[in-house]
């Protein structure tokens, strides 16, 4: 569904278009990692530039997964955990919804081998193709 200009963005929407990009995934594993650390030490364990790293992290924090805190000179980020709760919260709710339907075509599945299995084994003749059943269908 196409998103209106303008129109407000829910917090899940911004962390997955965060989460899209490589890059940004791999600044979140870094800083999970080291707790806490400066664009230009990201920036050196990343093959792109510290503007580079400072663009996409600014992205991660609009999206809530990073905040930054000024100390002395430099900025330090961390990862905010909150927006990825909420994030798998969304997910699991997600998957477990499948999982749920899934069980239902499953026993749909599994009761409709199970009649056709008690037809077969009651003694039905199998039709030839094109020869009424008993309801008078062609089976065309």
């Amino acid at each position: 569904m196409p998103v209106e200009p303008g129109a407000p963005v829910e917090p899940v929407d911004s962390v997955l278009a965060a989460l899209a990009d490589p890059t940004r995934r791999l600044l979140l594993d870094l800083l999970a990692a080291h707790g806490e650390a400066s664009a230009t030490t990201l920036a050196g364990q990343l093959p792109v530039s510290r503007q580079a790293v400072v663009k996409h992290l600014a992205v991660l924090d609009a999206a809530g997964l990073v905040t930054g805190g000024r100390v002395g000179r430099e900025v330090r980020y961390a990862v905010r955990p909150a927006a990825l709760d909420a994030t798998a919260r969304w997910m699991t709710a997600l998957a477990t919804d499948w999982d749920r339907r899934l069980a239902a075509v499953k026993r749909l599945a599994e009761a409709a081998e199970h009649g056709t299995r008690e037809v077969r084994e009651a003694g039905e003749p199998n039709r030839a193709a094109g020869e009424p059943n008993r309801e008078g269908d062609t089976g065309t």
